[in-house]
C-alpha cells in the first residue's frame, strides 16, 4: 500500500469520527432543549394549580320573570299592520364577587349561560346600569327586588374588596323551554385576567 493510501484512510477515519460527534452533540442538544421544555410545562401546571384564582364569588338568588308582548297593530303614524307577538324570560342574578388579588379588578361583562332541553347553550350579556333600571320603568308590576346593580364596564373590585349587585338578561323564549333547561350558570368577564364561572346553588325563584 502506497503512503497516499495510507493517508487517504486515516483522513476518511478522521471524518467519521468528526461526524460521530457532531450527530452526539446534536442530540446532547435535543436532549437538554426537551428537558428544559418539560420543566417548563410541569412548572407551569403546577404554579396554575397552586394559584388562587384572582377573584371568588357565589350567586346569592336568581328570579325569573316572563314577559309576553304583543305589538299594537298599528305603525307609528298610526297605519294598520300585522299584529307581532313574543315570549321572553327575565332572569335577573344577585351577586357577590370578592377581589383576593394584589390589584383592582376591572369588570368589562357579565353573561348568563342557559343550556336548553336540547343541550345548546345560548348566552345572553347582562345589561348595564341604566338598561337594568330601565326595566323597572317598562314593567312597574315586577315582583323582583330592585336592587343595586351590579353593572359591567362600571363596577371595579380593588384588592380585599366584596361588591353585591344584582343584575338582569333576557332570553327570548317561552316559560315552557325555560322550565325544560339543562344547565345554568353565569360568567364574569374581567379586564386582562381570567375568567370567572359560577353555578348557582340555590333554586330559581319564579315570578
Amino acid at each position: 500500500m502506497s503512503l497516499l493510501q495510507q493517508d487517504t484512510t486515516e483522513l476518511d477515519d478522521a471524518a467519521k469520527g468528526e461526524e460521530y460527534t457532531k450527530g452526539t452533540t446534536q442530540l446532547g442538544k435535543a436532549v437538554i432543549v426537551s428537558t428544559i421544555a418539560l420543566s417548563i410545562a410541569a412548572f407551569v401546571y403546577i404554579y396554575a394549580n397552586q394559584t388562587p384564582p384572582m377573584a371568588t364569588g357565589e350567586i346569592l338568588n336568581i328570579w325569573a320573570h316572563p314577559i309576553h308582548t304583543e305589538t299594537s297593530g298599528f305603525d307609528a303614524n298610526g297605519a294598520p299592520m300585522a299584529k307581532e307577538s313574543f315570549d321572553q324570560m327575565f332572569v335577573f342574578t344577585q351577586i357577590r364577587l370578592h377581589n383576593q388579588s394584589k390589584a383592582p379588578l376591572f369588570l368589562i361583562n357579565v353573561l348568563t349561560n342557559f343550556t336548553g332541553q336540547d343541550g345548546n347553550i345560548t348566552m345572553n350579556y347582562a345589561a348595564n346600569k341604566s338598561d337594568y333600571d330601565r326595566v323597572w320603568v317598562a314593567y312597574p308590576d315586577l315582583q323582583v327586588p330592585h336592587g343595586p346593580a351590579l353593572s359591567p364596564l362600571d363596577t371595579v373590585i380593588e384588592p380585599g374588596q366584596t361588591v353585591e349587585g344584582t343584575v338582569v338578561s333576557a332570553f327570548k323564549m317561552t316559560k315552557q323551554e325555560w322550565d325544560a333547561r339543562k344547565g345554568l350558570d353565569m360568567t364574569f368577564v374581567f379586564r386582562y385576567q381570567p375568567s370567572l364561572k359560577l353555578t348557582p346553588h340555590a333554586p330559581v325563584i319564579d315570578r
